[in-house]
């Protein structure tokens, strides 16, 4: 591994250490399990994951590092010039399932790859980004997010927190839904535009601008009321976000298509979920509102 290729991998698992600690701080009542595992086709991982806790129902920050000497199809399917090259992945992926509707389910990734091939120069990019699904949303926490999220953009040039906010609403949307998956954030991919030295340096701002944006929102609403029914459309709101990650996410295809680890793949998935036929919300309702108002790929910042 070369010099930079470390430096992201020791800043990653740092990273990981970081967002256990603090989450689990908040949970109070439950502990992450580690779970190290070795790729056979080269690689491995910390999964870390934290199930039934005060706050947490599940989550899981997971940190992996695989290499091979062929892309699978979901790799190269886009970037047909990298077919035939070694390549190396690494990445923070993380989501947290609270228990409370009230409080958001959260996502988070960073990652970097590089692909090579002797004689050719080193194919490499960034990529990542944060974003949030509430289910009973409160306009004062999806304007925190996005200010986060944009503070952490700015020093990286004024158009960068516009056009990854943009990038992400179109990328976290359920196509076969017509809907978002949740109120969006930050999604950048192929990052390379920059120098590597800056490029390392915005992944490493959005990376640590994740519990920044997400702690003080389970902080407002980790002690809510709520009622069994409440549970109940989080449940139904949970098959959305499963339907994405199968269908769509290229995480999960990546992961499972160049034999990834099933278990830790899969971990984004809830514990607890519904499907009803023809399901819809009652009209005026606070659950109506969530799609009405909340989900519709708004500027949050425009009167702020």
């Amino acid at each position: 591994m070369s010099d930079r290729t470390e430096a992201v991998k020791a800043y990653l698992l740092d990273l990981q250490d970081r967002i256990c600690a603090a989450l689990q701080a908040e949970d109070g009542s439950s502990q992450f399990i580690e779970d190290a595992w070795q790729r056979p086709a080269g690689g491995g991982g910390r999964t870390r994951v934290i199930e039934n806790g005060g706050l947490i129902e599940k989550g899981g920050v997971n940190f992996s590092h695989v290499f091979g000497t062929g892309l699978p199809p979901s790799a190269s399917a886009h970037r047909p010039e990298l077919a035939g090259r070694g390549f190396e992945a690494m990445g923070v992926s993380l989501v947290i399932h609270p228990t409370n509707p009230h409080v958001p389910t959260s996502h988070a990734n960073v990652r970097f790859f590089i692909a090579e091939k002797e004689g050719e120069e080193a194919v490499w990019w960034f990529g990542g980004g944060f974003d949030l699904t509430p289910y009973y949303a409160n306009e004062e926490d999806c304007v925190h997010w996005h200010r986060v999220a944009q503070k952490a953009c700015e020093p990286f040039g004024a158009d960068v927190y516009p056009r990854y906010k943009e990038w992400c609403d179109r990328y976290f949307h359920i196509k076969h839904r017509n809907e978002p998956r949740g109120i969006g954030g930050l999604f950048f991919d192929d990052l390379n535009e920059w120098d590597f030295d800056t490029s390392f340096a915005f992944l490493r701002a959005i990376g640590d601008a994740y519990l920044e944006a997400y702690l003080p929102i389970v902080q407002r609403r980790k002690a809510m009321a709520y009622t069994e029914q409440q549970r109940e459309f989080q449940a139904f709101r949970r098959g959305r976000y499963v339907e994405f990650n199968l269908v769509y996410d290229r995480g999960t295809l990546f992961g499972l298509q160049s034999g990834g680890r099933t278990e830790s793949i899969l971990m984004s998935l809830p514990p607890h979920v519904r499907w009803g036929y023809d399901w819809k919300a009652e009209p005026g309702t606070e659950e109506a509102r969530l799609t009405e108002y909340y989900l519709t790929d708004r500027d949050w910042l425009a009167k702020v």
